[in-house]
């Protein structure tokens, strides 16, 4: 995916989340960051996201890829939903479903 550069600064959102259950060995992971700032998508944006679970088990995944577009939640604020598949490891995946927190939690 090619990254458009934008000339200021626009805003991130903070991403908290847990894998689904792997049956096989029965485990999730955690994992926590920021996303990417704006990618405009016409008149709205998406941005991407990229960490790595927590260590369990011995091993950890990477979670990661593009938000879905903007979800309004009120007061001009927004979420992103986002979900995917973990990077193979230790023979196994998880999926993984979240949403963004909000882009500024202490705008008023």
């Amino acid at each position: 995916m090619t990254r458009q550069v934008v000339s200021t600064q626009t805003h991130v959102h903070e991403v908290q989340g847990s894998t689904a259950l792997f049956e096989g060995i029965p485990h999730n992971h955690r994992f926590a960051g920021m996303t990417g700032e704006v990618i405009p998508v016409g008149d709205d944006h998406i941005h991407v996201f990229q960490a790595d679970t927590d260590f369990t088990l011995l091993h950890l995944h990477e979670v990661g890829g593009t938000t879905g577009l903007s979800i309004p939640v009120g007061s001009g604020r927004h979420v992103h939903a986002m979900s995917g598949i973990t990077t193979l490891n230790r023979d196994h995946v998880h999926q993984f479903v979240f949403a963004t927190l909000i882009d500024n939690p202490l705008r008023t």
